[in-house]
């Protein structure tokens, strides 16, 4: 997957994981897609070790919401 694509696909797991995650992320587009592509590589090496699924699989879309709502959790936990 070329970089394009790895930032267009970070964004969209970003935005989704941000609209999923409850209160105020003050994340402009930039860090969206930076948490979006820090999530997918959370979940991808996670999901891939724990042999839950292989990749390409669309079970890693769902991992990687899951890894940047986690990501989400997490900083926000450490801003408090």
């Amino acid at each position: 997957m070329g970089i394009i694509a790895t930032i267009f696909i970070g964004l969209i797991v970003g935005l989704v994981a941000r609209l999923l995650h409850s209160g105020k992320d003050e994340l402009g587009l930039i860090m969206t897609a930076l948490l979006g592509i820090a999530g997918s590589v959370l979940a991808s090496y996670g999901g891939q070790f724990l042999g839950i699924y292989q990749a390409g699989e669309v079970a890693g879309f769902v991992g990687a919401v899951v890894g940047a709502v986690l990501i989400l959790f997490v900083v926000g936990r450490l801003r408090k």
